[in-house]
């Protein structure tokens, strides 16, 4: 089970932390990932990170957005600087038990979260 928060309303050039919580049995090798999706757009991949540390980010985010594993390995973090109005979606974040490398895609992650709505406004 995955559980999202931390979405809300802000300015263009703001920022947002958004937290991933997952609960049950943590493999040794997994990937924790956080997708996007506008009306009318597929989702797509934000940012992922591996069990062993390794990270992947979309072109668009990098040098704005961070993903990061917290204290407890159960939970997740994606900090959002430098919003811009294009980033406005619901966010989910998604995990792959068991995974080799951290992708971008959709298909690869196994379970999904609610999501949590983020809207930056210009």
């Amino acid at each position: 089970q995955l559980v999202e928060s931390g979405g809300g309303s802000v300015q263009a050039g703001g920022s947002l932390r958004l937290k991933c919580e997952t609960s049950g049995y943590i493999y040794s090798s997994y990937c924790i990932g956080w997708f996007r999706q506008a009306p009318g757009k597929e989702r797509e991949g934000v940012a992922a990170i591996r069990s062993d540390g390794t990270t992947r980010y979309t072109d668009s985010v990098k040098g704005r957005f961070t993903i990061s594993q917290g204290n407890a390995e159960t939970t997740f973090f994606l900090q959002m600087n430098s919003l811009k109005s294009e980033d406005t979606a619901m966010y989910y974040c998604a995990s792959d038990p068991v995974c080799t490398i951290a992708t971008l895609t959709p298909p690869n992650y196994n379970f999904w979260g609610q999501g949590t709505q983020v809207t930056v406004s210009s």
